[in-house]
């Protein structure tokens, strides 16, 4: 029988820190594609270097391997994930970076939901009202002209639902050993997105090769990241810590695409920063009466 760990948010905070990071720069590279890739495509060889990078891991823990309970959920997560990938590949090359995180950002709020649904997780009045203040942050720095109807926007409405079951999933798959999480996700990304890619695959030019590896290399550093933040943090904790992506995220597309952020943002991204220090926080002992 597996023993697990205890919860831990200083220590899943700061692998979800590292996730976001990572996951930035990878979505930054795949806007800068464009979309004359297929988001199908993106994802196979996002996958695919992937798993090249961690075949010798899963030679080494083969032992893990020999024994592998809820395979449905398994097989339940990668089709998730691979829903999730494309979609986000999808919309990422046609909205703004900033806006694409901004309405990602309903995905914390729907795994709370979840996770005090389907995994009887306590979500704290303190962290509903800072999820709250957070969810109203994003909306101040969007601006109420921020939502105008397109292709990008419907793909991120799959990638908020899927995204969240995929969460929840992953959370109760948290007695499997990282590397069998990330074989599975790795593998299963490579398999289920090969026929699609291939059916629409576009050739790559040799300038287009480093961002594409890199694309693979933050991606599946992200992947393992994340697992560990799942592992050791609580879901309401990590979601609404995740919010922190909204600073990384305008401050990319500053700094790389020219897309400013006006005084909107600003006053929304207090909000958010104050919302996540607020969970951070440890509430006071009360004394004993």
């Amino acid at each position: 029988m597996t023993t697990l760990a205890a919860r831990d948010n200083l220590r899943g905070g700061a692998w979800l820190i590292a996730d976001l990071s990572l996951n930035i720069w990878a979505l930054a590279l795949v806007k800068a594609l464009g979309p004359d890739y297929p988001a199908a495509q993106i994802v196979f060889l996002r996958a695919s270097v992937g798993f090249v990078l961690i075949a010798p891991l899963i030679w080494r823990d083969r032992a893990h391997f020999q024994t592998i309970p809820d395979l449905g959920w398994h097989a339940l997560r990668v089709g998730l994930s691979v829903t999730t990938l494309i979609f986000s590949f999808y919309a990422i090359a046609r909205v703004p970076l900033a806006l694409f995180t901004a309405i990602g950002f309903t995905r914390p709020i729907i795994t709370m939901i979840m996770a005090a649904v389907f995994l009887r997780e306590v979500i704290g009045a303190r962290r509903w009202i800072a999820a709250a203040f957070a969810f109203l942050g994003v909306l101040v720095a969007i601006g109420p002209g921020g939502l105008a109807w397109s292709a990008g926007l419907a793909a991120l409405a799959v990638v908020v639902l899927t995204g969240s079951a995929a969460i929840i999933v992953t959370r109760r798959l948290r007695a499997a050993p990282t590397i069998v999480l990330m074989a599975f996700y790795t593998i299963g990304l490579t398999v289920v997105s090969a026929p699609f890619a291939f059916a629409q695959w576009v050739a790559l030019p040799a300038a287009d090769l480093v961002p594409v590896v890199l694309i693979g290399v933050l991606a599946q550093s992200a992947q393992m990241c994340f697992l560990r933040a799942h592992f050791y943090g609580e879901a309401g904790f990590l979601s609404v810590l995740s919010y922190t992506s909204l600073v990384l995220s305008v401050a990319v597309g500053y700094l790389v695409f020219g897309e400013a952020p006006d005084i909107a943002f600003f006053i929304g991204a207090a909000l958010v920063i104050g919302a996540a220090l607020t969970v951070t926080a440890k509430p006071a002992t009360l004394p004993a009466r």
